[in-house]
């Protein structure tokens, strides 16, 4: 019984090399089809990859992980460049966030290079909220001795168990920039990086978060008047 599984894996070994031996020595054009399916390098025009991505993301961090470290900077997001004087060349730009000085920071990295190779920096820029950061607002509201036990306690109702982490909660989060006549802490938001949270609970309804601000350069929660 021994031997005749060993010849049966032998025989199947055979049929698998035989299939690729097949395919490896296809003949002119089929070969080099073959070849471009199995492996394909991103055209310029072409979406990041996961892969592009992780590089930007860890070349573009390089020079602020200490920062990072202390929750003073974030990585927002990372998306291909579109530089029409550099379209032959694979690259990327990786938007980062400095809460101490409310900076935006652009870095173009170079996929090929693997290096940065150009840096704006720009006050008064706020782009979307990340992922990250939409997070980090509801963390901040559950914090708020005001508003955090409420929110738990409409999450307990709606979905009949505590709430565990942001995670639970379904949330989108909008950029927030005030009037010129915004009067208190919410005022700084002209200058401080700061959000709207839309939240939704576990039965399809939603809190009235309408007149809360997040600001997550100062770590405050802010209740606008009217």
């Amino acid at each position: 019984m021994g031997r005749r599984r060993t010849t049966v894996a032998v025989a199947a070994a055979g049929v698998v090399s035989a299939a690729v031996a097949a395919v490896l020595f296809l003949p002119g054009e089929q070969g080099s089809q073959a070849a471009r399916t199995a492996v394909r390098t991103p055209a310029p025009g072409d979406p990041l990859t996961s892969q592009e991505v992780t590089l930007a993301s860890a070349v573009a961090s390089a020079g602020s992980r200490a920062h990072m470290a202390a929750g003073r900077v974030d990585l927002l997001y990372v998306e291909r460049d579109d530089d029409k004087d550099a379209e032959e060349r694979r690259q990327a730009d990786a938007y980062l966030y400095d809460y101490g000085s409310d900076r935006l920071i652009v870095r173009k990295v170079d996929l090929g290079l693997r290096k940065v190779v150009e840096e704006t920096v720009k006050q008064g820029v706020q782009p979307p909220p990340s992922k990250v950061e939409e997070s980090r607002a509801v963390g901040l509201l559950l914090a708020d001795p005001r508003y955090g036990p409420a929110v738990r306690q409409s999450f307990t109702r709606a979905g009949g168990r505590e709430l565990r982490s942001p995670s639970d909660l379904g949330v989108r989060g909008l950029i927030f920039t005030p009037a010129q006549e915004e009067a208190g802490g919410a005022a700084q938001c002209g200058t401080h990086r700061c959000v709207r949270l839309f939240v939704r609970l576990p039965d399809g309804t939603w809190l009235d978060t309408s007149r809360i601000v997040v600001d997550l350069s100062a770590k405050k929660i802010y209740t606008l008047e009217w």
